[in-house]
């Protein structure tokens, strides 16, 4: 039966929408960004094109009557040549913030990377629906959040009753940035992602600006975060400047106090929280680049190993515990003139233990349980009472 003929449809606009920073206009309906047009402008790494355009955190939100609800989508999904074909992403309803209904869709356009060359192939595809029926009645707030691995151009919004933007939450603003860890590879979900899980435990607005591949300290990234409205924030860095091989100690610590200093300039006085890498053995002691694990993929498995040399870590080529002891030692100095800054080590929220427990699947990604452990312990060390991004304290310097 066809009942998109009952449904109107309401236009697709920024007021709708929370965790992107930009909306643009396509030939096919809109599509988010989660940094601005200027700073993709630039970059032009395909790698950070993928992610940003990814919108992981991103949903949209609304108030409706409505019973049944429909979203025309045109998702971009990654296919890693000989690898097993990855899930189709997942859009989340909540309703009045609680979990009411999961959908997925097929079709859509296909990135077939190649891992050996990175050589990219784009296969167009179809357009999809997504449908949510069954709903109550009753006047109440919605939100579906996109899929957080799927390009998501959004095509048309129907419902069979009137929808209304939502206005501003008063809930604390809570602005991430981080590695693919952050992006919320391996995790089951859109909302739970470890930073979703922690911005529901500790009751916070999330805006994720977790970019895989791609948290290298660039200073557009900084000026994304400076010019974002925020109450707390919270910067993981060190995986992808390791496994990317970006840069050597000489240069790592000037970018980190450049890339704090640019933040302040928008946030002078904003607790902000410096969260080191998780344990994550291929680096601890060895240094990039990181790669991807020929013999694996020759299984059909999809595995990550370090390839750098131990000896180079003479001439500055950065580990996992370099970083950290250098973001540590950043992080102490600075602090000494900003008591609004802070630091956490990363083993905190996963460590040797966690990994003996939960080992990373792909030697470099969290699964879906280990997101919650992180999430849970991330909300419990940085949003306690009196933790470094205790939401209360925020909302009394707002």
């Amino acid at each position: 039966m066809n009942t998109t003929s009952t449904l109107a449809t309401t236009p697709l606009t920024a007021e709708l929408l929370r965790g992107a920073l930009d909306l643009e206009r396509t030939p096919h309906g809109v599509l988010p960004h989660r940094l601005p047009a200027r700073a993709r402008a630039q970059c032009a790494d395909p790698q950070l094109a993928m992610a940003e355009a990814e919108p992981s955190g991103v949903r949209l939100v609304f108030r409706t009557r409505a019973t049944a609800i429909e979203l025309d989508t045109l998702p971009t999904k990654r296919h890693y040549a000989g690898a097993p074909p990855r899930p189709d992403g997942v859009y989340e309803l909540l309703v009045d913030r609680r979990p009411a209904g999961q959908a997925s869709v097929t079709g859509g356009n296909t990135l077939v990377i190649d891992p050996a060359t990175g050589a990219v192939e784009k296969r167009p595809g179809p357009a999809a629906t997504v449908r949510f029926a069954g709903l109550p009645g009753r006047a109440k707030d919605v939100e579906i959040w996109l899929p957080h691995t799927e390009i998501t151009e959004l095509l048309a919004l129907r419902a069979d009753a009137v929808v209304e933007p939502v206005p501003p939450p008063r809930r604390p603003v809570w602005l991430h940035h981080g590695s693919s860890i952050s992006h919320g590879s391996g995790a089951a979900g859109p909302t739970t992602t470890w930073p979703a899980l922690a911005a529901s435990a500790a009751g916070v607005e999330l805006v994720n600006l977790g970019l895989g591949g791609s948290a290298l300290l660039d200073p557009f990234t900084a000026r994304a975060l400076r010019d974002t409205p925020a109450d707390v924030i919270s910067v993981k860095i060190g995986i992808n400047v390791v496994n990317a091989d970006l840069m050597r100690l000489r240069a790592f610590g000037p970018a980190v106090h450049g890339f704090l200093d640019t933040i302040r300039e928008g946030h002078p006085a904003t607790p902000l929280l410096v969260v080191s890498p998780i344990h994550c053995p291929i680096h601890e002691d060895t240094p990039g680049p990181g790669a991807f694990d020929a013999e694996a993929l020759r299984a059909g498995r999809l595995r990550f190993r370090a390839t750098g040399d131990l000896a180079e870590r003479a001439a500055g080529k950065l580990t996992l515990r370099v970083v950290r002891d250098e973001l540590a030692r950043i992080t102490e100095q600075r602090a000494a003139d900003d008591a609004n800054l802070h630091y956490l080590d990363g083993r905190l929220l996963y460590g040797e233990q966690d990994f003996a427990e939960l080992p990373l699947p792909d030697e470099l990604h969290p699964d879906a349980v280990t997101h919650h452990r992180i999430g849970e312990r991330f909300a419990a060390l940085a949003f306690a009472a009196d933790g470094p991004l205790d939401p209360r304290t925020a909302v009394s310097r707002s």
